[in-house]
């Protein structure tokens, strides 16, 4: 029987949303041929075993009762067969825990080092973006001294501005005029010292899931009915929005999604599993981001796109694992 650990938290903004999705995992993980135990790390960066399975209180915090603090985190990690990180977000999500994980040789889940380095970092992502010839809405890289009237030169509003390192779409805002948009920018550098923005358009959000390494399954895409104006974060996790799979694609568009996420995912080297999220206008697709942990609840977009292609929750984490 595989030995696996479910190693959720840590000091991100998503923190809460790590916590779901390993919660989710534990409840489906097929018992029959895998034993496992789950470590979570707080937001001082202390790691924790859990005795039995993850309880989460109304706010999201840790069940304190269950939890045993570890102090030899190398050694606690190398005992088990694989290492399942469900760690969205900042030293999580963005390399530098699967740094440490392939310094030791630990087996894991998911891409390696540099490809969760340029997945994570959407200024990376971008130039990676442009490199593979793949379409991307009009936009612009900025920092803590930037250029008010260079950005206004070089996009129309409405503007869409994010942190460029970041999930859930934390530190995420609209901006229709010059007063907004300073706002935006402010806001944004409080969660990374770089800000991507882009013209709004309006469109259908779609997200396509692979899953696999040399040979892949590239889904079915699946929408983003959000009810904000934007998928914000409350309209990702507070909010009603609604994920559905479509049946009105066109089927060029349906196959341009198709072909573009198996590009991004062999140019960028992922491994096991990406969710890869697009813009269409009506008559173009556009590649938004690449998220290589992405989120992992039952009800999460990638597992209704792989049980869509007849791959169900457990089925899905079973395969994560072996193919480890």
């Amino acid at each position: 029987m595989k030995k696996v650990l479910i190693l959720f938290g840590g000091n991100s903004t998503e923190h809460y949303v790590s916590c779901k999705s390993a919660k989710s995992i534990a409840e489906n993980i097929d018992k029959k041929i895998f034993s496992y135990e789950m470590a979570g790390i707080d937001f001082d960066g202390n790691w924790y075993k859990f005795n039995d399975d993850l309880l989460l209180l109304e706010n999201g915090n840790w069940c304190k009762g269950k939890v045993f603090k570890i102090d030899n985190i190398i050694e606690y990690l190398k005992s088990f067969d694989v290492v399942f990180p469900i760690t969205h977000g900042n030293n999580g999500e963005d390399g530098k825990l699967q740094g440490m994980l392939d310094l030791f040789d630990i087996r894991y889940v998911g891409s390696k080092t540099s490809s969760s380095v340029l997945g994570f970092d959407k200024s990376f992502s971008k130039l990676f973006f442009n490199y593979l010839n793949i379409p991307q809405v009009p936009y612009v890289v900025v920092g803590e001294k930037y250029n008010l009237s260079s950005i206004i030169n070089k996009l129309n509003y409405p503007m869409i501005v994010k942190p460029s390192c970041g999930g859930s779409s934390i530190g995420i805002s609209k901006a229709n005029n010059k007063k907004e948009l300073v706002k935006a920018i402010k806001s944004a550098l409080k969660y990374d010292k770089k800000v991507i923005i882009e013209n709004f358009i309006e469109c259908r959000e779609l997200e396509c899931a692979v899953l696999g390494n040399r040979d892949f399954i590239v889904s079915y895409p699946g929408e983003i009915i959000s009810c904000n104006d934007f998928y914000d974060y409350n309209a990702k996790y507070v909010q009603n929005s609604e994920t559905i799979i479509p049946n009105d694609l066109p089927s060029d568009i349906v196959q341009s999604i198709i072909d573009y996420s198996s590009k991004i995912f062999v140019g960028m080297n992922i491994k096991d599993y990406a969710r890869i999220d697009f813009f269409y206008d009506g008559s173009s697709v556009f590649v938004n981001e690449i998220n290589t942990i992405p989120g992992f609840t039952k009800i999460s977009m990638f597992p209704k796109l792989m049980e869509h292609e007849n791959i169900s929750y457990t089925d899905l984490i079973s395969i994560l694992i072996n193919n480890s």
